[in-house]
Order: C-alpha cells, then sequence, then structure tokens
C-alpha cells in the first residue's frame, strides 16, 4: 500500500518518487542482461525482445524486455511498487478486475545519448481514455500508471525525465507546448512549469501516464539508461501488438503471469466441420 503522502502526492503532483526501490545488486543484474544483448537496429529482434523507436533522435527502446532474463521478470509484480500500482490503478470489486488485477501493456529498456531527448506529450486536457486519471467515490481509478526505474545515476544534464506536476488534472493545453511537443529534436527543456526529475540508479519515479511528461536533452557524455514498465487493467491489450513468449509464461509465478496476460483466450474447436 501507498503511505498517506505518497497518496497525497500522487493525487496532487501525479507522481512520487520512491528512493533505493531496487538493491545495488538489482542495478547490477539488470544492466550485466542488457550488456549480454548485442547492438540491434529498430525493427530487429534478439530472441523474443524488439529494438524500436519513437523517433530518430528519442534513443533506442528494448521492447519486451521482461523477455530479457529473470532479473527484468522479477520487475513484473516487485514488492517495491506492485501494491503502490494497484492502488492506484485501482478497480478491485469492478469489471476492471474481471481478469486479474492488472496489464502490463508496454515494458521496455531506453537507451538515450547525448543530444537526444523526447518531448513533451499528454496531460489532462488530451483526454484519452487509455491514461486518464481519474478518483470516484475516494478510489482511484487510473488507466495507466507507470514505473520508470534508473539503471543508471541521472544528474543534471543527463537527460532526466521531466514532468509538470499537477498537469494531470489540467483542462487547457500549456500555450507554449507546441514549442516542446513531441518531434524530432525536441525536449522539455526550458518549459515553465515543467521540472527535470533526478535520479540514483536503482530509484523508481512513479507516475499517472495523464501527467504531461518528456525528458531533458542529454548533454554529458555516456548513456542513459532507464526501464519503464506500463500498468493499467486487467482488460488492455499490447500497444504494440506483442505478446509474452511461451518460454516467459512457463516461468513466471502465477501472480506475474497473471499480470502478463490476464486474459485467457479460448481455444477454437468446432463442434461442427465443413
Amino acid at each position: 500500500m501507498p503511505t498517506d503522502l505518497e497518496i497525497y502526492l500522487f493525487d496532487l503532483r501525479g507522481y512520487v518518487i520512491l528512493p533505493a526501490a531496487l538493491s545495488s545488486a538489482e542495478v547490477a543484474d539488470l544492466n550485466s542482461c542488457l550488456d549480454a544483448i548485442p547492438e540491434l537496429e529498430p525493427g530487429e529482434w534478439y530472441g523474443y525482445v524488439h529494438a524500436h523507436s519513437y523517433g530518430e533522435t528519442v534513443g533506442l527502446n528494448l521492447q519486451q524486455i521482461y523477455e530479457a532474463g529473470e532479473p527484468f521478470e522479477k520487475l513484473i509484480d516487485h514488492p517495491a511498487w506492485i501494491e503502490k500500482i494497484k492502488y492506484f490503478v485501482g478497480g478491485e470489486g469492478t469489471f476492471d478486475y474481471h481478469h486479474g488485477p492488472l496489464f502490463i501493456d508496454e515494458n521496455l529498456a531506453n537507451f538515450r545519448k547525448p543530444g537526444e531527448a523526447i518531448g513533451l506529450h499528454s496531460g489532462g486536457n488530451c483526454g484519452i481514455k487509455r491514461n486518464q486519471f481519474q478518483v470516484f467515490n475516494g478510489r482511484f481509478m487510473c488507466g495507466q500508471v507507470n514505473i520508470l526505474l534508473a539503471l543508471t545515476d541521472i544528474g543534471p544534464g543527463d537527460g532526466g525525465t521531466m514532468v509538470v506536476p499537477g498537469s494531470h488534472k489540467s483542462n487547457f493545453e500549456h500555450p507554449h507546448l507546441s514549442t516542446y511537443r513531441m518531434g524530432k529534436n525536441s525536449s522539455g527543456d526550458g518549459m515553465e512549469g515543467a521540472i527535470e526529475v533526478e535520479m540514483k540508479a536503482g530509484d523508481a519515479l512513479l507516475f499517472v501516464d495523464a501527467m504531461c511528461h518528456g525528458s531533458a536533452k542529454r548533454a554529458t557524455p555516456g548513456t542513459r539508461r532507464i526501464v519503464v514498465y506500463r500498468y493499467g487493467p486487467s482488460w488492455g491489450n499490447f500497444r504494440y501488438g506483442y505478446e509474452p513468449s511461451p518460454e516467459l509464461l512457463a516461468r513466471l509465478n502465477p501472480e506475474a503471469r497473471q499480470i502478463v496476460r490476464p486474459l485467457q483466450l479460448l481455444p477454437r474447436e468446432p463442434n461442427r466441420k465443413n
């Protein structure tokens, strides 16, 4: 369960920071898994991991990263955040729980090098059902709540995540958003109201996707490494048409398996055949 302060801050700002959500050993294991993956171009596969990019200047994503090894599998229902995620996604006792408490519709590792960034996007004014923020009768009912994990220290100039606190409740678009909106060579640097989140390796940023967010442009040498798992109600579907591998499903504990694949497909066995 989240603390009373985390509940207050999530409602007020749209995010909370979980310091040292991962141990140094867990961070090292995750980075070792990433080091073992050969350099890929967008569109290439390594096992069940798919290289992908949101655009030319935003860095490389490795989608379906929970397929990369046990350290990433453990993140699916990690005790540092899973009960908090359930609380903020909400839906217990409603149809949202029909297939289970949660579903992960996207999971990725992102590598961002000098000069790369992702512009600002989302916001309460967008009205997107998939990532909505809602409190109903005193209970959170959010369409998508993300965990963003730092696998490297992210300080000034390192291309940290940028957020606009409170924008998950905004009714109007930021008047200067067009300058900073997600697109080629865009970033959140300099937009009034946006702040850069500094993190140590192992810290987690938990936020509702309805909050306007993006990143600063990386100006320092090296590569920023983060991992993002996006959680929503059990009836969701994969954002890019992926599906978990049979090998992964066989390895997972029942709770994690239900989060990864909450809806069991019906076998097609016709009673009548032509």
